[in-house]
């Protein structure tokens, strides 16, 4: 079963409606946002990182970017770093560009979400592929995840 279609179980096994999109690849959060018709805002951009010796997702709106120093703070770790391609496919099974905002169950990953994405009232995600999306509203989002939720957008 592919990635996104355990998204699609999942979500309709917790009755969340969402809307589902196939497209033309997409390979930046501005090029998802153009096709999906959606703020770049909106989007909902998840990227691996080894903070200390662990690998762990952080999902950030697409209009910002990370601050590592606010990350390591949090997590008391003295070095972050983004997952490599090769690294990513082999915890994920995923090429960049294609990661969900979702760990456990969809992926074997803590999951840790900035603020930012709680500023819109829907998100909206590449699920799995660089060719399909997943738009939802946002407190659906939340009210599925088991993450962290702290501000490690840089100002």
């Amino acid at each position: 079963m592919t990635t996104l279609d355990r998204i699609r179980q999942w979500l309709t096994e917790q009755a969340v409606s969402f809307r589902a999109l196939h497209h033309q690849p997409t390979r930046t959060s501005e090029e998802s946002a153009a096709v999906r018709g959606e703020a770049l805002a909106v989007g909902a951009k998840a990227l691996v990182m080894k903070a200390g010796g662990q690998f762990a997702l952080f999902v950030i709106s697409a209009a910002q970017r990370i601050d590592g120093r606010k990350i390591r703070a949090q997590l008391g770790v003295k070095k972050t770093r983004f997952a490599t391609p090769d690294e990513l496919m082999e915890l994920t099974g995923l090429t960049p560009g294609a990661v969900p905002p979702f760990g456990r169950p969809i992926l074997d990953l803590d999951l840790y979400v900035d603020t930012s994405v709680r500023a819109n009232d829907r998100v909206a995600f590449n699920a799995g592929s660089l060719t399909d999306s997943i738009i939802m509203a946002a407190d659906d989002y939340f009210n599925l995840i088991d993450a962290t939720i702290f501000d490690f957008a840089r100002e």
